[in-house]
């Protein structure tokens, strides 16, 4: 099997050879833009992955996994400008270096992108793995508007929260899992224990990025701290405080969800030492702990050598213990 550095080099490689020449020009420089800035590329890599551990060779596998990713980068030039966000992987996000519209249009060209990028896929499995992209690309949606709606709502409580980082973050790696998989060849059983193996990792993923969204260094992180208590996100350190909290520090966070003009900096300090005091911290790790081992439990029920499963369970354990 190849390595994760080596699957990471082969993307990257992919990636830069991607041809955006059609015209006009200036619908695709922020695709360009965006594509260039990084990133982790964990999803195209589940997908070379996934599909490394039934097949040696996954030549075929690769313009799927591009597609992955180009429409990953697309779902994330929208909601940086829905969230209003200043920065993306520390660089200006695409909306403030150009303008909403052209985030708009150049995102909406970068999803026809991904689908041709799926489509692809060899005719024996198009049908199978368009109609499992087109769902999980539904679904996000569907995770996307749970979130803005919960903006407006003090009363979301956990479930709710689990189900919309589901749809929101978690089906998209299910998503690349299964797609390797079924690319790969996997027996049908393995490939659904890599798409649960996803949820799990994808739920745990997106709690760490809530958790590392308050307690992050931002020298590592790769975007402003604070950014979800500033926009009043329903994330699960926030609703957990408005659950555990006492009299006192409900009012305070009360005040600080009511303010239509504060001190960014004030508030990020005074709602974060409220989720020190109600140890969040701990109980955001705990629950990702959960899921960890939810996932490391689908991984071990494949029908393969245990060596072939490695380099999986090495990337969650760098998932679930990484800074940015």
């Amino acid at each position: 099997m190849n390595s994760f550095e080596e699957t990471l080099q082969r993307i990257d490689n992919e990636i830069a050879h991607l041809k955006f020449d059609r015209q006009p020009g200036s619908l695709y420089d922020p695709i360009k833009y965006i594509l260039s800035l990084g990133g982790k590329r964990i999803r195209p890599a589940l997908a070379l992955l996934a599909g490394n551990i039934y097949n040696n060779n996954i030549d075929h596998v690769v313009l799927p996994a591009l597609g992955l990713e180009v429409f990953h980068n697309f779902t994330l030039l929208h909601d940086d400008l829905m969230d209003e966000a200043d920065k993306r992987r520390n660089k200006p996000t695409v909306h403030k270096v150009w303008n909403a519209n052209a985030a708009i249009l150049s995102g909406d060209a970068m999803l026809i992108q991904a689908y041709q990028l799926i489509c692809s896929t060899k005719s024996e499995h198009l049908k199978e793995i368009l109609d499992l992209f087109s769902i999980t690309a539904l679904e996000i949606c569907e995770g996307q508007q749970l979130d803005m709606e919960f903006e407006s709502r003090l009363d979301v409580n956990e479930a709710e929260y689990l189900e919309m980082i589901k749809l929101k973050t978690a089906v998209l790696i299910a998503c690349c899992l299964k797609t390797g998989a079924i690319l790969g060849g996997a027996p049908k059983e393995d490939a659904e224990n890599l798409y649960v193996c996803g949820i799990n990792i994808g739920l745990a993923f997106q709690l760490k990025d809530d958790y590392l969204d308050v307690f992050g260094d931002p020298q590592t992180f790769g975007k402003n701290i604070g950014g979800d208590i500033l926009c009043n996100k329903k994330t699960f350190l926030l609703i957990n405080a408005l659950k555990l909290a006492d009299q006192e520090q409900k009012e305070q966070l009360l005040y600080w969800l009511n303010q239509d003009t504060f001190d960014p900096a004030e508030k990020i300090s005074a709602v974060k030492k409220i989720f020190t005091e109600l140890q969040l911290d701990k109980l955001s790790e705990t629950k990702m702990k959960a899921y960890y081992t939810k996932a490391l439990q689908h991984i071990q029920a494949l029908y393969v050598s245990p060596k072939k499963t490695k380099i999986l369970e090495d990337l969650f354990d760098q998932l679930m213990y990484r800074q940015s």
